[in-house]
């Protein structure tokens, strides 16, 4: 089997010849400038990379080179536009610090001298009293009068299509993500309390946005010809905490979900052969029927550290609508801070739980990042690569 052949195999929930490994098929699954250095140099392999190909400077999220993710038997490849646009041209560098103000106007800032990766500094509409007057203030770009850029960046990502299974990645953060960015936590948590109607209308905006971005993306595959090629969309929004959902049930359903759903339609309607991938972090077991409902495809990161994420349980209950895209190891105790025998053990038992029937993808729970060794890395690898045959 080749590598689209085995990703096409597990989203389908039909068992390959192995289980497919995801580094780098999008902004959340792929690994950390100092960790990719780290875990190359300790075997002796090229450590070199294309900064240019930074996907996410705020978590300093690398793209590997070709080589070394034929050399890891990646399965997957990214196709998407860069998180800050322009990023060039915004940068600031003062000695040690570096700041830049992105394309939704928020400005981030890293001091190498104490920061592994960027925090946020300002949020543009937490000046507005009420989140309405925010709401009417509020312009986005239109994805339309970017389409020649991403039609020549796609062309560059894509310069080779080959056997890999290409992942079409998103163009921001999540719904509700998005909108703390631009008011803030607090005053969001507040919003979401207070003025539920315009809260709704805040996400509808960065709803709109993405759906053109979609559009544009849309075209792309089909006038490329390339259907068959990317057969995933990635979206996301972080809904849950480590105990519990960061709002309730009621204002998912009555706020996030409406314009959520328009988003993940959309998708299907332009590009209906895709599968959804759904990134959303922490206990969110009560969600799960709703994201299958949406028509969400692949659950990632599948944070089994949560509460009631407990991955025999989800598979069991989840397994035949979901495909589990994650969970390959814990990167909060194991990966980050386990012995390499606790990284094995580990592996081996996931893979044991969620592998049977096909609908996995094998990738630790979230981006490997400047915390995980060298040894816990290969360890991780060793034990995917040694366990991992069906």
């Amino acid at each position: 089997m080749n590598s689209l052949e085995r990703i096409k195999a597990a989203i389908s929930h039909q068992e390959a010849d192995h289980v497919p490994y995801d580094l780098g098929g999008t902004t959340v699954t792929s690994i950390s400038d100092e960790a990719f250095e780290k875990a190359m140099n300790f075997r002796g392999l090229p450590a070199d990379y294309d900064s240019s190909k930074t996907v996410d400077v705020v978590q300093s999220i690398i793209i590997p080179p070709d080589s070394i993710l034929d050399k890891l038997k990646i399965d997957t490849k990214r196709v998407g536009i860069e998180r800050t646009l322009d990023l060039e041209k915004r940068m600031k560098v003062t000695g040690t610090l570096s700041e830049f103000n992105d394309q939704y106007n928020c400005l981030w800032a890293f001091d190498s001298a104490s920061d592994h990766y960027y925090n946020q500094k300002s949020f543009p509409l937490s000046h507005f009293t009420t989140i309405k007057e925010a709401v009417e203030t509020l312009q986005l770009s239109d994805f339309k009068e970017h389409r020649e850029h991403i039609y020549s960046l796609f062309d560059s990502q894509i310069n080779s299509v080959g056997t890999h299974a290409w992942i079409a990645d998103r163009c921001c953060a999540g719904l509700t993500e998005m909108a703390f960015r631009f008011r803030g936590y607090q005053h969001f948590y507040l919003d979401l309390a207070m003025d539920g109607v315009s809260a709704r209308n805040l996400l509808e905006k960065i709803a709109d946005h993405k759906i053109a971005y979609w559009e544009v993306v849309g075209d792309y595959i089909i006038d490329r010809g390339l259907q068959e090629h990317i057969p995933i969309v990635a979206e996301c929004d972080d809904l849950g905490a480590q105990n519990g959902l960061l709002v309730s049930k009621k204002m998912m359903d009555e706020i996030i979900f409406p314009p959520m759903s328009r988003v993940l339609k959309a998708i299907k309607k332009k590009m209906p052969w895709v599968k959804i991938f759904f990134h959303c972090c922490g206990s969110i077991r009560p969600l799960l029927p709703d994201f299958i409902e949406m028509g969400i495809d692949i659950l990632n990161p599948v944070q089994y550290a949560a509460k009631d994420m407990g991955l025999a349980v989800l598979k069991k209950e989840f397994g035949k609508e979901l495909t589990f895209w994650g969970g390959g190891v814990d990167t909060q105790n194991v990966l980050s801070s386990g012995s390499p025998q606790e990284v094995e053990d580990e592996v081996k038992r996931n893979i044991d739980i969620l592998a049977p029937g096909g609908g996995f993808v094998f990738v630790p729970v979230h981006n490997v990042l400047a915390d995980v060794s060298p040894e816990n890395f290969w360890a991780m690898w060793d034990a995917w690569d040694k366990h991992g045959k069906y």
